[in-house]
Formats: C-alpha cells, sequence, structure tokens
C-alpha cells in the first residue's frame, strides 16, 4: 500500500522534475561546456574543447581577485550593518509595532523599490554636478565630498546598500523576537531583571538562530551584488567597485570572452557553496 502511494506520487511529480531538470539542468549543462571551451560569440555554437585554460586565465587575472575582495568585502560590511540596524530597529520599535502595525508597511519601503531603481535614484541625488545632496552640501558646509570619486565610492555602495535592504533583516528579526513567549519575560521582570540584562542574556540568545540566517542570507545577497551598484556607478572609478557579477557581465557580454566568464561563474558557484556548508555547520553547532 505504501509503494502504491510512493508510485502515485512519484507519477505525479514526474512533470514538475522534469520542467525544472529542463529549466535548470540545460544552462548548467551548457555552462560546463562553455567553460571548457575557447569560445566567443563567433563560435557559440562550435565550441572548442581547450581544457582548463579559462580556468587558468580566470585565476591569473588580477582583476578577478579585485573584484573577488571588493565582493568579500561588501558583502561582509553590509551584512552586518544591516543586521545591526535590523535588530536595533525591531527591538525598540517592537511595542509600538504592537499598537500599530501599519508602521512595519512603511519601514519596508526601501526594499520593496527594485536595487536598479534605487542606484538610478542615488546617481541622481549623488551627481556632483545635478545631485541635490552636494548642492545643499556645498550651499551649508562650502564643500561637498565627491560621494561617486575614488575616496568615497565604496562608502556610498555600502551606505546605499544597507539603507535598502535593512528592512529585510528588520522583519526577520521582529518575527524572531515577537515569538519569545511573554512568559519568559515576565518571570525575568518579576525576578528584577533590568531590560539591558533582558536583552543579552534571554532575547538575544533565543534570536541567535535568526541572526545567524540573517547574516548568511545578506551576505550572499552582498557577494553577488550587482544591479543597484552597476547602475549606479557601473564598475567605478579604476575599477574599484567591480563585483563578482560585475567581472562575469563585463567579461561576457563587453570583451565577449564567454568560456573565461563562465569559468569564473562556476569558480563563484563553487566558493558559495562552500561558504554554504560552512554556514549550515556553524548553525547545527549553535542549535545544539
Amino acid at each position: 500500500m505504501a509503494n502504491n502511494k510512493f508510485s502515485e506520487s512519484t507519477l505525479l511529480a514526474s512533470p514538475a522534475i522534469l520542467f525544472l531538470l529542463a529549466i535548470l539542468g540545460f544552462p548548467v549543462i551548457l555552462s560546463l561546456v562553455y567553460a571548457f571551451s575557447e569560445t566567443t560569440f563567433q563560435t557559440l555554437t562550435s565550441p572548442k574543447f581547450s581544457g582548463l585554460s579559462n580556468f587558468r586565465d580566470v585565476i591569473e587575472d588580477a582583476t578577478f581577485w579585485k573584484a573577488a575582495w571588493f565582493s568579500l568585502r561588501f558583502g561582509v560590511i553590509t551584512a552586518v550593518l544591516e543586521c545591526l540596524f535590523g535588530l536595533a530597529l525591531a527591538v525598540y520599535l517592537a511595542p509600538l509595532i504592537q499598537r500599530h502595525g501599519w508602521v512595519v508597511a512603511i519601514l519596508i519601503i526601501p526594499m520593496i523599490v527594485a536595487p536598479a531603481m534605487m542606484g538610478l535614484m542615488y546617481r541622481l541625488v549623488l551627481h556632483e554636478f545635478a545631485g541635490p545632496i552636494p548642492y545643499y552640501f556645498y550651499s551649508w558646509l562650502g564643500w561637498s565630498p565627491a560621494f561617486l570619486g575614488p575616496n568615497n565610492v565604496f562608502s556610498t555602495v555600502v551606505v546605499a546598500e544597507t539603507l535598502q535592504w535593512t528592512p529585510f533583516a528588520f522583519l526577520l528579526f521582529l518575527t524572531g523576537y515577537q515569538s519569545i513567549p511573554r512568559e519568559m519575560r515576565e518571570a525575568a521582570a518579576v525576578d528584577g531583571t533590568r531590560p539591558w540584562r533582558l536583552f543579552w542574556k534571554l532575547e538575544l540568545p533565543l534570536m541567535m538562530p535568526t541572526v545567524f540566517v540573517a547574516i548568511f542570507i545578506r551576505f550572499i545577497d552582498g557577494f553577488r551584488v550587482f544591479d543597484n551598484i552597476y547602475t549606479l556607478v557601473g564598475s567605478g572609478p579604476g575599477g574599484s567597485t567591480t563585483s563578482m557579477s560585475i567581472y562575469i557581465y563585463e567579461t561576457f557580454l563587453r570583451r565577449g570572452e564567454i568560456g573565461k566568464s563562465m569559468a569564473a561563474a562556476i569558480l563563484l558557484f563553487a566558493s558559495a557553496f562552500i561558504v554554504l556548508t560552512v554556514a549550515q555547520k556553524l548553525m547545527r553547532r549553535a542549535s545544539q
């Protein structure tokens, strides 16, 4: 009887499985073929096998390592900042949100806007000659920093990313904070526990799984960042804001080195897989 149910469920699910394999499997196989081949737009339909030459070219490319370093720094810094601000907002505004739930809708507005649109908006307001923010800086203070210049562009893209995606971390932490049983807080209050001690000794330890999940998700998203940075400043002055995704995009479309770009994409996937494996092990240890 159990075998019949299993076979029926397998038969019902097989169309969806075949569809996913066709949609996801074909691009993966094609990417692997191109990664191990000498491929350009002229030889797209007849790639020539070249072994590991594309991977060697990527590893020997200084621009690749510069992009990897940028993505790593950007992912770590933005993930930490977003989670710190999101956690602070969730804890501080929880009583207000409990009475006025509509506040959440206002706080998540930046997250709803498409990242490319956010990049264009920041490009407009931070423009050195036409932007309102540099204008008011110069009018009020007599000077205006070059927000998109070589010295400030990294800080600018970090702030832009943090402002847009802090609401995502806020929602996760708010859910985790509100799921803590009220009885535990009431028992601690009866014992005379102060609010800060209550947070550090009770609430934060209970929210640590949510913290790990939020940091991991935001790091992955920051590491593979593309659209908002590309529309804001492109690859940046001297390639200073070239992320891994931007490097793959420009290698593929601008330089036409399809095999090299696919090799870089595979290396990016492999690094993400390693990070995912390590994060899962850390989360299991934290939950034990």
